[in-house]
Parts: C-alpha cells; sequence; structure tokens
C-alpha cells in the first residue's frame, strides 16, 4: 500500500502492521484482545485457558503478518485461530476426561477386590452366621423360598411345584427376601459385599 493509498487510520496501521512495526500490533492487540478473550470464555467457559488461547492467537498474527491481505483480515484471522484451539481443547478435554474415568474405574475395581479378598474364612464365618439370623427374620414364605433358592440350589420352578405355588409368586417372595435382607446387611457390611453375597451366589 503506498503513501496515496493510506486514506484511513486502519490503513495506516495495517500498513505498519505489515512492515513488523510493534506499535502498530499494539493498536491491533488493544482493540482486539477483549473480543476475543470473550469470544473463548464463551465458547470454553475456562477463563485461563480461554487467556492462553487469546494470547496464542496474537502470536499466531504476528507470525503469519505477511500473509494477511486487508485490515478486516486480522480480525478474521484472530477468530479463526481461537476457534479452532477452542475446538482442540475441547477435543482434548474429552480425552483426558474418558481417560480419568477408565482409571477411576479400574482403581474401584481393584479396591472392590481388595475389599473381598481381606476376608479370611472367619470373617466370611461371621458373615454366614449374620445372614442366618437374619434369614430366619424373614417373613415365614419368605424365609421358605429364599432358602430353597439359595441354600438347596432350586430353580424358581422346581420351588413353585413343591410349595404349590405360581412361578410369579415364587419371584415376588424371593424379590422380597433379597430387599429385605439388602437393607438389614447395609446396616453391616459395605454395599459392595451385600451386592456380592446375596447376588453372586
Amino acid at each position: 500500500m503506498t503513501k496515496e493509498e493510506i486514506t484511513t487510520p486502519e490503513d495506516l496501521v495495517f500498513t505498519l502492521f505489515k512492515q513488523g512495526r510493534e506499535e502498530a500490533f499494539e493498536s491491533i492487540f488493544r482493540a482486539n484482545y477483549d473480543r476475543i478473550m470473550g469470544f473463548c470464555v464463551q465458547f470454553i467457559g475456562d477463563k485461563d485457558q480461554a487467556q492462553n488461547i487469546t494470547q496464542e492467537a496474537f502470536l499466531k498474527l504476528w507470525l503469519n503478518r505477511e500473509k494477511i491481505e486487508i485490515y478486516n483480515g486480522i480480525r478474521s484471522f484472530l477468530y479463526t485461530s481461537a476457534k479452532t484451539d477452542c475446538l482442540n481443547f475441547i477435543r482434548h478435554k474429552k480425552v483426558v476426561c474418558k481417560y480419568e474415568n477408565k482409571q477411576l474405574q479400574y482403581k474401584e475395581d481393584q479396591l472392590n477386590q481388595e475389599v473381598l479378598e481381606s476376608f479370611d474364612d472367619d470373617g466370611f464365618s461371621e458373615l454366614e452366621n449374620l445372614i442366618d439370623q437374619l434369614v430366619d427374620k424373614l417373613p415365614e414364605k419368605c424365609r421358605e423360598v429364599f432358602i430353597k433358592s439359595r441354600f438347596e440350589g432350586k430353580k424358581n420352578r422346581e420351588i413353585a411345584e413343591e410349595m404349590n405355588i405360581s412361578v410369579k409368586s415364587v419371584e415376588a417372595d424371593m424379590t422380597r427376601a433379597l430387599k429385605i435382607l439388602k437393607t438389614e446387611l447395609t446396616e453391616y457390611l459395605p454395599l459392595l459385599l451385600v451386592q456380592f453375597v446375596l447376588y453372586n451366589n
């Protein structure tokens, strides 16, 4: 752009910017920083990271100033750069969260296994005694269904035939028994062990 073509303050700033004049860059920075920063905050909701992305956008602008053809291209470049980095940040965050969730699940599984392994024979003996006491307190029909199912290993249909009741009745009594035992056992044991004892036999 020749001197004759410089007709507005923006033209002058743009010309000096293209020439690598720092004062022109500072002018562009002051005029656009808040806009780009606000755009990034709205996009990713992280003020610190938005600031980093905004600063990076201006750094890229300075390094690529020779590629900018018109003054209006400055703001377009800044928004495009910021948008790209915001999207990359969001994608990276999703990957990190997915990894952290997997790690958390792994640690939880390890802890659960350690809890189960920590129970020796004496521990399980005490647990069996506790269950026996709770089973004795069940309503008569529920108790009979539970004993036939869990202790005698009989199928619902076999229990129904022996007790002369329907399979649905057996299922209902079993559900009721498990619900009562789960409630009672949770007062003594972690939920993990309750699930293990009642549902994994």
